[in-house]
């Protein structure tokens, strides 16, 4: 099992759980993170501290598409271990439907 970023994250890019992640497993993309699946340690201390519930344990159902996005992504996107603060419009993208077709980009963030 692994943790995975889902679709929430899309414009909001919260990191806190980055910041509480004892391994470092999360890779920053221009708009949104996705976790390692082979170098997360299934601990979900990430799971409870995202803002958005974009964090699921990749034994849910339905969520195949989005471990194939977190692994194809992490293995280009640079490393991201430290707190940033969120976009400034954050909280007006929580929660809305069809962000991965309406934003999602497969340009990668900065990382640290």
């Amino acid at each position: 099992m692994t943790y995975i970023v889902t679709d929430n994250c899309i414009k909001c890019k919260y990191t806190d759980c980055v910041e509480v992640c004892p391994v470092d497993c999360f890779y920053e993309g221009e708009n949104m993170l996705v976790i390692h699946p082979d170098e997360c340690i299934d601990c979900g201390v990430c799971e409870p501290e995202c803002p958005a519930e974009a964090i699921r344990p990749d034994t849910e159902s339905g969520l195949d598409k989005w471990l194939e996005i977190n692994t194809k992504y992490a293995s280009i996107w640079p490393n991201l271990s430290e707190r940033r603060d969120p976009p400034a419009d954050a909280k007006a993208f929580d929660g809305e439907e069809g962000k991965f077709e309406k934003y999602f980009s497969a340009t990668p963030g900065e990382g640290d």
